[in-house]
């Protein structure tokens, strides 16, 4: 499986922590930035690692900033996106398995490497349900259009 990654200032070192240990667990991963600890915007990285998905050049992405809530704010705003900001375990499990989400956001504020490594394995191994759910993504993609 083929994963984005992209963070701002904020999730820098979660963001290198969870690379390696993506690329130790034979994923392949393609990083947006950024790539130091220097003050920057997250919608440049963001949008970036969203887009990817949305053009198939990746399975999905992950996006990561102090709280999560900007770099989700614009996966969103990517056509195709469903990202969810996941802060624990079941919320994993469940964004996939109910809303097929393609992109996570984590806070690296409030979700630490071990957290983050659980949060990503469930995320990545969790099917889409489909069913009933299906029909309530569906519903969510219409108001793209």
């Amino acid at each position: 499986m083929k994963i984005s990654i992209a963070c701002d200032h904020g999730g820098f070192e979660l963001k290198e922590n969870l690379k390696k240990w993506l690329k130790e667990n034979n994923y392949e991963v393609i990083d947006y930035g950024t790539n130091s600890l220097d003050s920057c915007d997250y919608p440049d990285f963001g949008r970036k690692a969203a887009e990817a998905v949305r053009d198939n050049l990746v399975d999905r992405g992950i996006v990561i900033c102090t709280t999560g809530i900007g770099m989700s704010i614009v996966a969103n705003k990517v056509k195709g996106i469903r990202c969810a900001l996941v802060s624990n375990t079941e919320g994993a499990s469940l964004t996939r398995r109910h809303n097929d989400s393609n992109v996570l956001a984590l806070g690296a504020k409030f979700t630490d490497d071990a957290l983050a490594k659980e949060i990503t394995k469930i995320w990545l191994e969790t099917e889409f349900e489909g069913g009933r759910h299906q029909r309530r993504v569906d519903k969510i993609m219409d108001i793209e259009k």
